[in-house]
């Protein structure tokens, strides 16, 4: 079992950057692959990023490739998303989640967190 909470979005503006947290519990973080994703009002849950279990492999979603890095400090049981050059369609409620394997569909994942919301204005 993982419980999973979000923290550090906001309102920035176009251009600006955040970095998003997802502190996790449970003794078995280190075991799972974990991803981001976002989900704008009226729009489908998207696939932003994800990162094995070691983090030496990360995927990321077109529309951020080049902008976003995932990373993990599994000492911290954390991971984490940085966002540089942020746009207002960057503008949804970031969501971070846990799955045994390395996945861009968010029906494969089995553990969600809240969700932050990251807000940017042009």
């Amino acid at each position: 079992q993982v419980q999973l909470v979000e923290s550090g979005g906001g309102l920035v503006q176009a251009g600006g950057s955040l970095r998003l947290s997802c502190a996790a519990s449970g003794r078995t973080f280190s075991r799972y692959a974990m991803g981001w994703f976002r989900q704008a009002p009226g729009k489908e849950r998207e696939f932003v990023a994800a990162i094995n279990w070691t983090g030496g492999r990360t995927y990321y979603g077109d529309s951020v490739r080049g902008r976003f890095t995932i990373s993990r400090d599994n000492a911290k049981i954390s991971v984490y998303l940085q966002m540089n050059s942020l746009k207002p369609e960057d503008t949804a409620v970031y969501y971070c989640a846990a799955h045994y394997d390395l996945g861009y569909a968010a029906n494969e994942y089995d553990y969600w967190g809240q969700g932050t919301q990251v807000t940017v204005s042009s």
